[in-house]
């Protein structure tokens, strides 16, 4: 259901996290780059602070983006060669080891900056790699306060680890269900208006414009590695295969495509728990499905 006539800027977005009936905040329009040449020949904070500069406006100065920018993404995004015309885009250089950790430290850096006055409560839910990049990004942040939900048993102990050893202003609870739970009660939390209005709720998962935004630039860094390193040529279709759960991720390169980057296919890799693959296929969505444990829980 659309909500055409709920408009917000970029900051009421971030700070709102969801709009009306769980609905999610999206741009009006996804501007068109039209200098994809002189953007792959930039740094990766320049090339990153125009391509979201684009998405936000001229809300935030360019200066300040550029800075919450410089102070995100404090890490390497290279590209690996697995075989001939494959590639691999190595997103786990953050502190977390996690590709959210884009999102979630720019996303801590754009809630910092428009936060404004009163308390703010950030509650999210967590299948292994979003609770470890939340945290993280806002461990420490005054008066921000973290709560993550996560599925007992049914991420790893690595990951658990992560987040739930930082204290502070980072709180974890174990739900004995599994992580479509989880994001239930994230979402019912959403629905109450006065919780919301008395803690300042809030959340950082993919369904915050502040979490996705962010992603669509390591598409570009992909791309402009591998032209300059002589593999591709500029205006080659390049495909994107993306583990994802959700979709988020690769919805991020699906801003990517139409804001002018040559990408061809975006191919979703789905693990066993595929419920979003098999509603795209059949047009039905089982809520009611076994959950299966895998070696990649965060799908």
């Amino acid at each position: 259901i659309k909500h055409p006539e709920e408009q917000v800027n970029f900051a009421q977005a971030v700070r709102q996290g969801l709009g009306k009936n769980q609905g999610l905040f999206f741009p009006e329009n996804i501007p068109h780059l039209s200098n994809i040449d002189e953007l792959l020949a930039l740094p990766l904070v320049e090339r990153s602070q125009k391509i979201l500069g684009a998405l936000i406006g001229e809300e935030i100065p360019q200066a300040q983006l550029e800075q919450m920018v410089r102070n995100a993404f404090t890490f390497p995004a290279p590209v690996a060669n697995v075989e001939d015309n494959i590639y691999a885009l190595e997103l786990f250089h953050g502190p977390t080891l996690a590709f959210k950790d884009f999102g979630g430290r720019f996303m801590a850096q754009a809630l910092a900056t428009v936060r404004g006055d009163g308390k703010i409560t950030i509650l999210t839910a967590t299948s292994g790699d979003t609770g470890a990049a939340v945290a993280h990004a806002f461990y420490g942040l005054e008066n921000i306060d973290v709560v993550i939900l996560y599925p007992k048993g049914k991420i790893s102990p690595l990951q658990e680890k992560l987040f739930c050893t930082l204290g502070g202003n980072i709180r974890t609870i174990a739900i004995n269900a599994d992580f479509d739970a989880c994001q239930a009660l994230v979402k019912q939390a959403f629905d109450d208006a006065e919780l919301r209005q008395a803690i300042g709720l809030n959340s950082a998962n993919s369904i915050n414009i502040g979490r996705l935004a962010p992603q669509v630039v390591y598409y570009f860094r992909a791309y402009g590695d591998l032209v300059k390193s002589g593999r591709i040529h500029l205006g080659d279709v390049v495909d994107y295969t993306v583990p994802t759960g959700n979709f988020g991720d690769i919805l991020a390169g699906y801003f990517a495509r139409q804001m002018g980057l040559p990408v061809g296919r975006l191919i979703c890799a789905s693990n066993a728990n595929d419920v979003l693959t098999e509603f795209l296929t059949t047009g039905r969505y089982d809520k009611r499905r076994p959950f299966y444990k895998t070696t990649s829980p965060s799908m």
